[in-house]
């Protein structure tokens, strides 16, 4: 009986389920409420020059004022490569350009004040891609990819608290005093460049070696031999990006980011969130705009600070009271420094995580402590 009963109801289902679903959408569409359409803007199509046509490259080339020799086929061809791995990367290409905008424009302000050929920001561009945070596995950091010792050696923090090579404003000072010192040693842009990245030492022994002094003929390591033509395409595709097949519009382009600076000076440690507080901003605001500090203090001192624009206005008021309040919760909470005593033990007394004993005294693991020194505690 079931079966014939549900075989005399296939009709009706295949009628009355459909009809109900109509109905159904239909009651919904003209009871749902009326929603306002976003505003899709049309992707625009894509149209670049062929890779082929793109590597077709007419002279006359020049970086830092100096020809590049088109017409050894081996230099041709080691730039044709350059460009076209660029090319290939288009995604890479329009990061570089819309982070040209934002950085280019303060170095060029600083090579044309000094002297310096403007072709020197391109090399900010293959060293880091304009990344501040950028490193590298030999321990280079920063935009202009300084290692420690070269980056102190121009005039750059580089400590445990501190990493002035992150900081674009101090290390492009530091990078134009360096290339001077360079160009002043090989006189010459291309050979200043080249000795930038391998070392001028380096350099020079192979100059000595192979008595040339024509970078183009010079044999050097792979690095250093594909470095300046890195150089010379990336000027080539950012100069004319047009021409490459990269339409950015004006608004495209990452702007800079307008700041104030002030003077910290004082003995102990000052948290970031102080100054935060004091400039009316964000913690994460004074970490991006201030790379340099890799903790979240600021170390005794003197130090430069870059705040948003306006924030210096009247700084110094209302971080008093702050820092000062800050401090009253340390006084008197010293301990002396006892004969046998060494950090570890010093802060396991305490009740205090060795870092931040560390960081409240401005020390690192290897400090040196004596008999009767004062350090800051916290309980």
């Amino acid at each position: 009986m079931r079966g014939k009963s549900g075989d005399a109801l296939v009709p009706l289902r295949r009628f009355f389920f459909p009809f109900l679903a109509g109905l159904f959408c239909l009651v919904w569409a003209w009871s749902a409420p009326a929603t306002p359409q976003e505003t899709v803007q049309p992707l625009e199509e894509s149209r670049f020059p062929s890779l082929e046509s793109a590597i077709r490259i007419k002279g006359p080339v020049t970086f830092c004022g100096e020809f590049v020799p088109l017409h050894l086929p081996d230099v041709r061809e080691r730039l044709e490569k350059e460009l076209l791995l660029m090319l290939w990367d288009r995604a890479q290409v329009i990061l570089w350009l819309k982070r040209s905008g934002r950085y280019f424009p303060h170095i060029e302000t600083l090579l044309k004040g000094t002297g310096l050929p403007e072709d020197l920001k391109f090399i900010a561009v293959i060293e880091s891609a304009l990344r501040p945070h950028a490193g590298s596995g030999k321990g280079a950091r920063g935009i202009w990819q300084f290692i420690a010792t070269t980056g102190r050696k121009y005039g750059l923090t580089v400590n445990e608290y501190l990493d002035e090579r992150r900081n674009f404003h101090l290390s492009t000072r530091a990078a134009i005093a360096y290339f001077k010192e360079l160009h002043g040693l090989f006189n010459s842009w291309t050979l200043a460049c080249a000795a930038y990245n391998m070392g001028e030492e380096g350099l020079k022994k192979r100059i000595e070696q192979q008595e040339v002094s024509d970078y183009y003929h010079l044999d050097l390591p792979t690095e250093t031999e594909r470095y300046i033509l890195r150089a010379v395409a990336a000027k080539l595709i950012l100069s004319n990006p047009s021409h490459y097949g990269f339409n950015l519009a004006s608004n495209d382009y990452y702007t800079a980011r307008k700041f104030d600076r002030v003077r910290l000076k004082h003995k102990y440690t000052a948290p970031v969130l102080i100054v935060a507080k004091a400039a009316g901003t964000y913690y994460k605001t004074i970490k991006d705009m201030n790379p340099q500090i890799l903790t979240d203090v600021i170390p005794g001192g003197e130090h430069t600070v870059f705040l948003p624009e306006g924030a210096a206005r009247n700084f110094a008021e209302r971080y008093q009271p702050l820092i000062m309040k800050y401090r009253t919760q340390f006084r008197g909470m010293t301990y002396t420094v006892r004969s046998g005593d060494t950090l570890t033990r010093i802060a396991a007394k305490n009740n205090l995580p060795l870092w931040k004993l560390l960081k409240l005294n401005n020390l690192n693991r290897k400090s040196l402590i004596k008999p009767g020194q004062k350090l800051v505690i916290m309980k």
